[in-house]
């Protein structure tokens, strides 16, 4: 979570300054200036980053195993703000997943377009994306929830629509990684080869984060991974 900055002193950094006989008069007494110095100062976020708290702690919420569906005032009680507070920064809690899914989107593919980059063999390139896919899940449990949709069961279908769409997308690169691959290999069908393959690691993939939510973040996804994508020819 970003640093809040500290509220500026309301103390002379040159040091205290002897009054005059009429301030004097006009000045509280030392205990209450003691109490008013020993208050706490409330500080406020930089525009955005009550957003980001927002976000992180819907996350943080969606970690707790079993946790049922998640609402705007228990996300408002632990946050100590209003309701009405979130709908400044959210026009709607399904604004809040889609902020939630924005992040799995960018981190993920940002990850995947590095590993395409650096890595030339199309066999690695798989393994790879795989491994990062779960990797990610792994470390974030409450991300997980909402990639496999047991977060956005009571929530807007467009949201299940876009988790969709990211696992599509996961599957469309595999598909270019494995067709390189096969062709290396000299395969008579590298496409059909490809889009087979392709299908069944996203399977795999979706299987194992699944596995991993339900079982309360005890049975992680990258268990035995290297051995199972071994088994599966990648």
């Amino acid at each position: 979570m970003p640093d809040l900055p500290e509220s500026p002193g309301d103390a002379d950094a040159s040091g205290p300054q002897s009054p005059t006989a009429g301030e004097a008069a006009d000045e509280e007494p030392a205990d209450d200036q003691a109490l008013a110095a020993a208050a706490p100062t409330r500080k406020r976020p930089k525009p955005g980053e009550r957003r980001v708290q927002i976000l992180q702690t819907l996350a943080t919420m969606l970690e707790q195993p079993g946790a049922e569906r998640i609402t705007t005032a228990a996300l408002a009680g632990r946050l100590q703000v209003s309701e009405a507070a979130l709908y400044r920064h959210f026009a709607s809690k399904a604004q809040m997943f889609e902020g939630l899914i924005e992040f799995i989107e960018s981190s993920v593919f940002s990850l995947v377009n590095q590993i395409t980059e650096r890595e030339a063999e199309g066999s690695a390139q798989t393994q790879r994306i795989v491994t990062v896919l779960l990797q990610f899940g792994e470390k974030n449990p409450g991300m997980t929830r909402v990639m496999v949709g047991d977060a956005l069961v009571f929530e807007h279908e467009r949201l299940t629509s876009r988790m969709n769409q990211f696992f599509d997308r996961v599957e469309s690169q595999l598909r270019q990684t494995l067709r390189h691959s096969a062709e290396s290999a000299g395969s008579a069908t590298p496409t059909v080869d490809a889009q087979a393959l392709a299908s069944v690691l996203t399977a795999f993939s979706v299987g194992r984060l699944q596995r991993y939510a339900r079982s309360g973040f005890k049975r992680l996804p990258t268990e035995h991974l290297e051995m199972a994508l071994l088994r599966l020819s990648v």
